[in-house]
């Protein structure tokens, strides 16, 4: 029986696969280089692997506790404290989830009201503004201007309305590679606490800081800790994106809800996977600065090879990612049809940035990954180099 689309969920009736789904499905089509979807070459660090491997051998493989393990739950609590200074009660304080999207979704379905607005900032992680829609809320945007990318009084002023009940903060930000500062963040905060807004925190690229800059956490900041859900990645942490391993962390009075929600999307997470990441944050303190390290150098050696071709690169303070401006770069065309044209023509495969906002796009990016093996990076700039020159 064929389901009529009136039946269907109206969020979801019409919705196409993801821009990351679709260019690596054409680079599988076309043998292309993948510098779109964003992870590693890299099989990730090996004791996290061995130690998820042994517990799955060794192990319980029956249901851990919903909010996580407490293995999980205690190390995660100790990392923030180690590295954000942040003082976290693990009972209280913190969920374990199968990965980001499902800690955001939970976020969502706990905490708003049908026709509660949502200050979304462009561009945006696509899966934000479907799990709003779906939990009730309506979305308010404020985009930010390339190539600085900042958070402004006037940027504010658009997310923020009379009736906002909560914004979305992605910080280190997807796709822009832009890690907010001290002033940023500050008034970010003042106008959370002024209006009374909870900040949801997508921080998933926390870790991965290749610029000299230190990640503030918005939960730290004044009059925040109760009006913050801090939302974090083991899959970005350690390059293990497949794993989808993620971490809530909120007040007391909001982790309950939180956890409710959590506990009737996935309930938990394979215990293996959680007894892994637990072994990798209490025991590889090194890998959290060797890791931005491999991944600066692999930035530098993107942006020197596509510079060398006169692509214009814009900075990468944070993420695996960096953008090109193709206008800047003499090509007249719109990003997606460059990218639908590089990946088919010139075997190279790359995110278009329209992608990634809900209404008034820039047309003029694209993101690539340089989170790749070195020969990953070269051919791959290669290649977007002669699909520039030719598509100019």
């Amino acid at each position: 029986m064929l389901y009529q689309v009136r039946m269907v969920h109206p969020v979801y009736a019409q919705m196409p696969p993801t821009i990351f789904d679709e260019m690596s499905g054409l680079a599988r089509q076309h043998g292309a280089v993948n510098l779109g979807q964003g992870f590693p070459d890299g099989p990730g660090p090996r004791p996290v692997l061995e130690a998820a491997a042994n517990a799955l051998l060794t192990g319980s493989n029956q249901y851990p506790p919903s909010r996580g393990l407490i293995a999980l739950r205690e190390a995660v609590a100790a990392h923030y404290r180690r590295t954000q200074d942040i003082d976290l009660d693990w009972q209280t304080q913190v969920v374990v989830t199968s990965g980001a999207t499902e800690a955001l979704a939970a976020a969502f379905l706990a905490l708003l009201q049908p026709g509660d607005e949502v200050g979304l900032i462009q561009p945006l992680y696509d899966a934000y503004l479907p799990l709003v829609q779906r939990a009730g809320g309506t979305a308010r945007f404020a985009n930010l201007q390339p190539p600085e990318w900042r958070l402004t009084t006037s940027v504010l002023d658009q997310l923020f309305g009379p009736k906002t009940k909560m914004i979305v903060l992605n910080n280190p930000m997807n796709p822009t590679a832009r890690l907010f500062d001290e002033e940023e963040l500050s008034l970010l905060a003042r106008y959370c606490v002024e209006r009374d807004v909870i900040a949801i925190c997508d921080e998933v690229w926390e870790a991965v800081v290749p610029a000299s800059g230190r990640f503030r956490p918005l939960i730290g900041f004044p009059g925040m800790a109760e009006r913050t859900v801090k939302i974090g990645s083991a899959g970005k942490m350690f390059g293990l994106t497949g794993w989808k391993v993620g971490f809530i962390l909120a007040s007391p009075e909001l982790t309950p809800a939180l956890s409710a929600a959590h506990q009737f999307l996935t309930f938990t997470t394979p215990p293996n996977l959680q007894t892994g990441v637990a072994f990798g944050l209490d025991n590889m303190p090194e890998w959290f600065t060797s890791m931005p390290l491999d991944m600066a150098r692999s930035r530098d050696r993107l942006t020197a090879n596509l510079r060398a071709q006169q692509v214009s690169a814009l900075p990468s303070e944070a993420t695996y990612f960096l953008n090109v401006d193709l206008a800047a770069s003499g090509v007249s065309m719109g990003d997606r049809e460059f990218c639908l044209r590089a990946v088919a023509e010139h075997g190279i495969a790359a995110i278009p940035l329209s992608a990634l906002y809900a209404e008034n796009p820039a047309t003029n990016l694209v993101r690539l990954c340089f989170a790749k093996v070195d020969e990953t990076i070269d051919e791959g700039a290669k290649r977007f180099g002669a699909a520039l020159r030719a598509l100019r």
